[in-house]
């Protein structure tokens, strides 16, 4: 048994088969990409990995089994719990495995998704017999954390890459908080694990909520707002994900060359800047020096009406042309981490009168639901007037909401 410490959720302990698949080469270049990509240029402290959330998931995960297991969890037998419980704790492990340096820029650039890439390194042989020994197989796996095959326990799904309940989610933005001291992207985790049941929903089990745990769902849920607005889409993160993106594609002329798996896990965030420091475009120089090519001229954060958007986009093209950049992220139900899928329940809520949705169960997150819009524009700093930007949609944005 290994212990590692962690400051989100202190010893985290490991049997020796774990171990030794952190030890492979996939999961250690984990250590050098950072999880929060480029928002350390604004929260100077979110310098830690992917591979400490990969950690962390972890250990959600083991505390959200434990507790549906204490309250009669989905288990048929002593043996199904353990076989499901060892599944689960190495899809945590490898749920962020195919990511590439500073994650999703990099995706834009490359064409491809990171849960391809996972299907390509569960394929390396050092990674089908570190699996093997572990007694799990690498499909189970990709089940579980891109759902192709179709996974055969819907619970354990969720909890390593639902929509709602995830065990990295619940991790991420504990993690995330911790390290860029935003403290309203804390929660209150304890209840809410202690309050998570495995539910009988149309015959199969879903993975919910206790009605004495909706509070803590509540938290969860505002948590989750606060760490969008306030992190994930700070624009300033944005403007120097934009500008990386660039700087990639100058360093990547033919994104085919990291087609091949073992190309693409030669790269990660400090051979980029390896890269980007002998580069002298614009592009790389803004990286290397943190120089701002794009300054913000409106925000519209979790808007439901884009009439103000529209009309400053169309104002600020004509006035400025190609120098704008709209920064059109559409994130339905972001603002919300409960996602509905088709007729489903986003998250079952035992109440007194039965099962419900949690939108039915509790007026905050009802309030909450709903598609939203996060957008911003920007234009070029150096060719444009920014104050003059900002004063035209200032104007419109007045005149809208007048």
């Amino acid at each position: 048994m290994k212990r590692i410490f962690d400051p989100i959720h202190h010893f985290i302990e490991l049997e020796d088969e774990e171990t030794a698949l952190l030890d492979t080469r996939p999961m250690q270049r984990l250590r050098r990409l950072r999880q929060l990509g480029l928002a350390y240029l604004v929260f100077p402290a979110a310098e830690h990995s992917r591979f400490s959330h990969a950690l962390g998931a972890l250990a959600m995960g083991e505390r959200v089994f434990e507790s549906l297991r204490s309250h009669d969890g989905p288990f048929a037998d002593e043996r199904d719990y353990r076989r499901q419980r060892r599944l689960l704790r190495v899809s945590l492990l490898l749920h962020d495995v195919g990511h590439g340096p500073f994650s999703h820029a990099c995706e834009a650039v490359l064409g491809i998704r990171h849960e391809a890439r996972t299907r390509a390194i569960l394929a390396l042989d050092e990674m089908r017999e570190r699996l093997e020994a572990l007694e799990v197989e690498p499909r189970d796996v990709l089940a579980l954390v891109t759902g192709d095959p179709a996974p055969r326990n819907a619970v354990l799904k969720e909890l390593v890459s639902g929509p709602n309940l995830d065990a990295d989610r619940m991790d991420y933005l504990q993690r995330d908080a911790y390290f860029t001291g935003v403290a309203g992207g804390r929660y209150d985790v304890d209840q809410l694990v202690g309050s998570l049941r495995a539910f009988d929903v149309n015959g199969s089990a879903v993975l919910g909520v206790d009605g004495r745990g909706l509070v803590s769902l509540e938290s969860f849920v505002l948590a989750r707002y606060m760490m969008f607005a306030t992190v994930y889409f700070h624009h300033t993160t944005r403007m120097f994900e934009r500008v990386l993106q660039e700087a990639l594609r100058d360093i990547w002329p033919d994104p085919r060359e990291l087609h091949p798996i073992e190309a693409f896990l030669d790269w990660d965030d400090a051979r980029v800047f390896e890269a980007l420091r002998r580069n002298a475009a614009p592009a790389a120089t803004a990286l290397r020096e943190r120089r701002k090519l794009f300054g913000l001229a409106a925000e519209f954060n979790a808007e439901h009406d884009l009439s103000a958007y529209d009309a400053c986009l169309e104002a600020l093209s004509e006035r400025f042309g190609d120098d704008v950049w709209a920064d059109d992220q559409q994130q339905l139900v972001h603002r919300l981490p409960l996602i509905r899928e088709g007729d489903a329940a986003t998250v079952p809520v035992l109440t007194q009168a039965g099962i419900v949705d949690a939108t039915r169960a509790s007026d905050l997150i009802a309030k909450l639901a709903g598609p939203a819009y996060w957008r911003k524009l920007f234009v070029r700093s150096d060719r444009v007037d920014v104050a003059e930007a900002r004063r035209i949609c200032r104007e419109i944005s007045a005149t809208s909401r007048g």
